[in-house]
C-alpha cells in the first residue's frame, strides 16, 4: 500500500490534536443524544412488554456493538488513516464497494444525520416557541452552518467543544440513574418467565430478541466513525482501540441501568399509558417525577447538548471520508485539499450543503431509517473484513488484534447476520428500498473510473 503526499495541498496536513480523552469522548459524542430518553419505549415495545427481556436486549445489544468496535479497532490500529470504513471495504473486498460506502455517507447516511439532528434541536425549542415549519428549518440551517465554522476553525476546538458537551450530557443521565436507584419505590418485574409467550421454540425466542436488540443499535449507533479520524488521533495504534473499548463499555453499563432505574419510578401500566399517549420520553417522566421542573429543565438541557454534540461529531468526522476518496480521484478534487488549520474545508462545507438541502425536504426521519439496514450489513462485511485483511496483508502491522482472535470475528459477524436477516424478515420494504441509494452510486463510480482512465479506487493515495 502506497504511502503518498497530497499532491493538491502539500503544505497542509491533518494535526494530531486528538487525545485519549477526545477520542472518548468523540466515540460518546457520537453515539450518545436524545435517544437513550425514548428508544427504551421501542425496545421494550419489541420485547413483549418485558422488562427483564428489554434490560437483556440492550446488553446484548452493547455486548454486539462492543465485539463490533474490537474488530474496527484491529483495522484501525493497522491502518490509521482518513477514510475509515471506506478505506477498509475497499482493501478487503473489491473498491466499488468502498466507495458505496462512501458516496452513501454523503448522500445520506451522514449528510441525512447531520440534517436530522439539525432539526432535532430546533425541535426541542418548538414545544415551547411554536416555530413555523419555515422557521424550524432556517434554525436548523443556521445551526448546520455554525457548527460548520467551528469545524473549518481546526479539529482542536472541535475536540474541545465534543469533550464538553460529552460531559455535559451525562448529568441529568447520572441524575436520573442516581434518582431513580435511591428514591425509586417500585420493584420492576424482571423475570422472563412470559418475555416469550408467542414465540414457540428456540427460532421464535431468537428472533424476539433480534428485534428488540436491532431497535437497541439505533442508540449505540455512530461507534464507527471514530475510525475516519484516526489520522488526527495522537498515538493511534493504542488510543484508537482504547478510545472505542473503553467508551463503547461505558456507554453498556449507562444504558442498562438508566433503563432499570426508570423501571424502578414508573410501573408498568404508567408507562404502557405513556406510549398510548405517544408520550416516549420516558427519561423526562422520571425526571419531574424526582426533581420536579428543574429535574425537566435539567434532561431538556442534557438532551439539547448531547444533539448539538452528536451533530457537531458528525460534521467533523464525515467529510474525512469524501477527503480520503477524493485523494483517489473518486469524489472531486477540491474536496482533497486542506485549509491552512488542516482540516478538508471544502469537503466539509459541501457535506453542510447537502444537509441543509435535506433539511428542507420532508419526512426526513423516514428518508434516514431506509439505509439503516445497508449501514448495518456494511458494517458485517467491514467485521468480516478483518480475517479478509489478515489474508491480504500479512505483513501490515497490527499493534493490536481482535482479543479472542477468530472465533470472536466469526461470532460476531454470525450476530449481525442474525440481526440483518430477521429485520429483513420483519421489515422488508425499508430495507429492501435502502438499497436504492446504493444502486445508484454503482454508474457513479463507473463515471469516476473512466475519467480516471480506467484505475479503480484503491483506497492507497493516503498521507
Amino acid at each position: 500500500m502506497k504511502n503518498e503526499k497530497n499532491t493538491n495541498n502539500s503544505t497542509a496536513h491533518f494535526r494530531k490534536d486528538i487525545g485519549l480523552f477526545g477520542g472518548i469522548s468523540l466515540v460518546a459524542g457520537m453515539v450518545i443524544g436524545s435517544g437513550i430518553y425514548y428508544l427504551g419505549t421501542t425496545v421494550l415495545e419489541r420485547s413483549g412488554m418485558s422488562m427483564g427481556l428489554a434490560l437483556l436486549c440492550w446488553i446484548v445489544g452493547g455486548i454486539v456493538s462492543i465485539l463490533g468496535g474490537l474488530c474496527f479497532a484491529e483495522l484501525g490500529a493497522s491502518m490509521p488513516v482518513a477514510g475509515g470504513q471506506t478505506v477498509y471495504l475497499s482493501r478487503a473486498y473489491h473498491p466499488l464497494l468502498g466507495f458505496i460506502n462512501g458516496f452513501n455517507l454523503f448522500c445520506i447516511n451522514g449528510s441525512g444525520s447531520t440534517a436530522a439532528l439539525a432539526i432535532a434541536s430546533v425541535a426541542f425549542l418548538d414545544g415551547v416557541m411554536h416555530l413555523s415549519s419555515l422557521t424550524s428549518k432556517l434554525l436548523a440551517i443556521l445551526l448546520i452552518a455554525a457548527f460548520t465554522l467551528i469545524n473549518l476553525v481546526g479539529v482542536k476546538k472541535a475536540s474541545y467543544l465534543q469533550n464538553f458537551t460529552m460531559v455535559f450530557r451525562l448529568l441529568p443521565i447520572v441524575l436520573i440513574i442516581v434518582f431513580g436507584f435511591a428514591m425509586g419505590d417500585v420493584t420492576p418485574d424482571l423475570s422472563l418467565r412470559h418475555a416469550f409467550d408467542g414465540h414457540s421454540g428456540i427460532t421464535g425466542a431468537i428472533s424476539l430478541v433480534a428485534f428488540a436488540t436491532f431497535a437497541s443499535l439505533w442508540a449505540f449507533e455512530g461507534w464507527t466513525n471514530m475510525n475516519s479520524v484516526a489520522e488526527e488521533l495522537r498515538n493511534p495504534k493504542k488510543n484508537l482501540p482504547l478510545s472505542i473499548i473503553i467508551s463503547l463499555g461505558t456507554i453498556t453499563i449507562i444504558y442498562t441501568i438508566f433503563n432499570l432505574a426508570i423501571y424502578k419510578v414508573l410501573p408498568m401500566d404508567t408507562i404502557s399509558a405513556m406510549m398510548a399517549k405517544g408520550d416516549l420520553y420516558l427519561g423526562s417522566e422520571v425526571a419531574v417525577r424526582l426533581m420536579g421542573n428543574v429535574g425537566y429543565s435539567l434532561v431538556l438541557a442534557g438532551m439539547i447538548v448531547g444533539v448539538l454534540g452528536t451533530l457537531n461529531g458528525g460534521i467533523l468526522v464525515f467529510p474525512r471520508t469524501y477527503y480520503a476518496m477524493a485523494k483517489d480521484g473518486y469524489f472531486p478534487k477540491s474536496f482533497a485539499k486542506l485549509n491552512s488549520k488542516g482540516v478538508p474545508a471544502n469537503a466539509i462545507i459541501a457535506s453542510s450543503v447537502v444537509a441543509c438541502i435535506l433539511v428542507c425536504l420532508r419526512d426526513l426521519d423516514a428518508l434516514v431509517n431506509l439505509v439503516i439496514f445497508f449501514q448495518a450489513a456494511l458494517n458485517m462485511l467491514t467485521v468480516i473484513g478483518v480475517l479478509i485483511c489478515r489474508k491480504k496483508y500479512p505483513d501490515i502491522e497490527r499493534p493490536y488484534k481482535v482479543l479472542g482472535g477468530i472465533p470472536i470475528i466469526m461470532i460476531t459477524a454470525a450476530l449481525f447476520a442474525i440481526l440483518l436477516i430477521n429485520q429483513l424478515i420483519t421489515d422488508p420494504l425499508n430495507s429492501l428500498i435502502g438499497l436504492v441509494i446504493p444502486v445508484i452510486a454503482v454508474p457513479v463510480y463507473f463515471f469516476f473510473k473512466k475519467r480516471n482512465g480506467g484505475q479503480d479506487y484503491s483506497a492507497d493515495n493516503l498521507e
